[in-house]
């Protein structure tokens, strides 16, 4: 897909594994006990539920229907003691914890509007999850 269909927000995911071929996730902040791969708002679509959509409005100043994203399989090399959820600390704080999961962990603790989603990017990484 070169474009997102109309409405949709342009994104990319992350599924970053580490040697032992656990993939990262982390807590969110504003949505209690949903955990999600990395991504970047820059093709894969979801919908947003109304009330996410609501809300979302307001933050991004616009009327998305959901979001349309690429994902991307990469390798983590460096030591855990490196991943630092709070930056440089110039930017409100997203995300409370991280950890190593296995595929179904990911899709399990996901919440409800990316598990079809991040199901797909596990069926289509899974040779390399094993």
């Amino acid at each position: 897909m070169d474009s997102p269909p109309q409405g949709y927000r342009r994104n990319v995911g992350i599924c970053l594994i580490n040697p032992s071929k656990k993939i990262f996730s982390a807590s969110r902040l504003d949505i209690p006990s949903a955990w999600q791969m990395p991504q970047v708002p820059y093709w894969l679509t979801y919908d947003f539920p109304p009330e996410v959509r609501e809300k979302l409005k307001h933050q991004w100043g616009s009327d998305w229907k959901g979001q349309a994203q690429k994902w991307f399989l990469l390798k983590f090399t460096g030591k855990d003691e490196e991943i630092n959820l709070l930056g440089d600390g110039t930017e409100k704080a997203e995300f409370g914890e991280w950890s190593w999961m296995s595929p179904e962990q990911i899709v399990e603790l996901a919440v409800d509007f990316k598990k079809p989603v991040y199901k797909e990017v596990m069926t289509v990484f899974a040779p390399h999850l094993q």
